[in-house]
């Protein structure tokens, strides 16, 4: 009799014991997919910020625009739903001055070569700020690393 109950009482700790290392076992598998998957999302979002650093497009204003008060914010460039790929141009234009002129924008590809030119008129008061679309023809596409010049 006592080693029938010696015998269910080592089966039954056997059982438990291989219950609580199986459970542990996926908490540590769980714990673990969890830390690789944050630093994996890391490591592409880091990949992403970098290729974005490389391929942006700069903006420069003209001198004169630089003297009349005219400065630059954040700027979007995207498709036209008109037609055409990556030739809108949207531009967050600040006003230490007030202003009333037309502005042109041209572009050029990251070897120099002028590939676009929009027109926009533009008319807004000292200390305030806007965005504005310049929008290019339909053949024009602003590519990445591209120079964008305000005159």
């Amino acid at each position: 009799m006592k080693s029938l109950i010696y015998t269910f009482a080592l089966v039954f700790l056997m059982l438990f014991s291989c219950e609580r290392v199986k459970n542990k076992t996926q908490e540590t598998i769980n714990a673990g997919g969890e830390v690789v998957g944050k630093s994996a999302t890391e490591f592409v979002e880091g990949i992403s910020e970098g290729i974005d650093k490389t391929l942006e497009s700069k903006i420069e204003l003209s001198h004169d625009l630089i003297k009349k008060g005219l400065s630059t914010g954040k700027f979007e460039i995207s498709d036209n739903p008109l037609g055409g790929k990556d030739n809108l141009l949207t531009l967050y234009l600040i006003f230490d001055q007030d202003f009333d002129g037309i502005l042109q924008v041209k572009v050029f590809d990251k070897n120099g070569l002028e590939t676009g030119r929009a027109k926009l008129e533009v008319k807004d008061v000292g200390g305030h700020a806007n965005y504005f679309d310049f929008t290019f023809g339909k053949r024009v596409e602003i590519e990445a690393r591209s120079l964008i010049v305000v005159e």
